[in-house]
């Protein structure tokens, strides 16, 4: 099964398409993710983020839709 999970991207660095990186926030966590599949992410976009690649940007409601989804599930689904 895979998971992709929304964060807001903070930071965009770099031109270059392919190694475009940007900084995004989950809950208070900061990772650097790859922006290649989304060449259109600014700063302050949601993006739906999976294995180190952002691969879709969603509106700021459905990104904190799912966000609340998966708070509300809590860490009891991880076992």
């Amino acid at each position: 099964m895979c998971l992709a999970v929304p964060g807001e991207l903070l930071e965009v660095e770099g031109d270059d398409p392919l190694t475009r990186e940007g900084r995004v926030g989950f809950a208070g966590i900061v990772r650097r993710v790859n922006l290649a599949y989304v060449p259109e992410a600014c700063a302050g976009d949601y993006v739906l983020v999976h294995a180190g690649f952002a691969i879709a940007v969603i509106d700021e409601a459905e990104a904190l839709r799912t966000l609340a989804l998966l708070d509300e599930i809590g860490p009891e689904a991880a076992s």
